[in-house]
């Protein structure tokens, strides 16, 4: 699929791997929630802006490149948040936005109850921060809110991904990239990708 970035790496795979399996228990869900999602971060920022920079080493000068402070990330709240503490552990100044979208369990479309950007979102690059990509209600949800802010540059960063969300979202945003996990079979009646990892938050969260 266009613009769908499926990354294969044996250790997220591992990972994923016991993320699906239901036997496993949450101390380990987190722990493997946070390797996967440091993956797909390096990936999803793979092409960002350098900039030259010397340093002394303690035996010479040395070139080197250092990150143009151009980035932000926005955690869809409750899921997204799983993946936020990992990302700042690579990207530790990074600022950060935050939009609550809620799923209407009868008909799977979103609500949105709150939401918080840093400004002048145009000339930035942003990474949404969603584990599950599956009907693209809260995504899109999201780019249009976003878009609504200033931002032009703006690409997602998903674990488990469905079909049925991916072409929701070529839709509405073709431009939007998607870096994922996984790009699973299907959705089921109840909106859940299949096999998918059940419910991510409830499985992270606890709930």
């Amino acid at each position: 699929m266009d613009n769908v970035h499926l990354i294969s790496h044996p250790v997220l795979q591992h990972s994923l791997t016991l993320l699906r399996d239901k036997r496993t228990g949450i101390e380990e869900f987190r722990r493997h929630a946070a390797i996967v999602a440091q993956i797909v971060l390096l990936e999803a920022t793979r092409d960002l802006p350098v900039s030259k920079k010397s340093v002394r080493t303690p035996l010479a000068s040395c070139p080197g490149e250092q990150l143009k402070e151009d980035l932000v990330l926005v955690p869809v709240l409750r899921a997204g948040l799983a993946m936020l503490g990992p990302a700042l552990e690579i990207l530790p100044r990074t600022p950060v936005g935050f939009i609550g979208l809620e799923r209407d369990e009868r008909t799977a479309l979103a609500r949105a109850y709150y939401q918080k950007f840093p400004t002048d979102l145009k000339n930035k690059r942003v990474i949404v921060l969603d584990p599950m990509l599956a009907t693209g209600g809260s995504l899109i949800d999201t780019l249009a809110r976003l878009r609504d802010r200033g931002a032009r540059d703006i690409c997602a960063a998903c674990i488990v991904i469905a079909p049925e969300g991916v072409r929701a979202l070529q839709k509405h945003y073709p431009e939007v990239a998607i870096h994922t996990a996984a790009l699973d079979s299907h959705l089921n009646e109840a909106k859940y990708i299949v096999p998918g990892l059940g419910d991510f938050g409830d499985r992270y969260f606890g709930t």
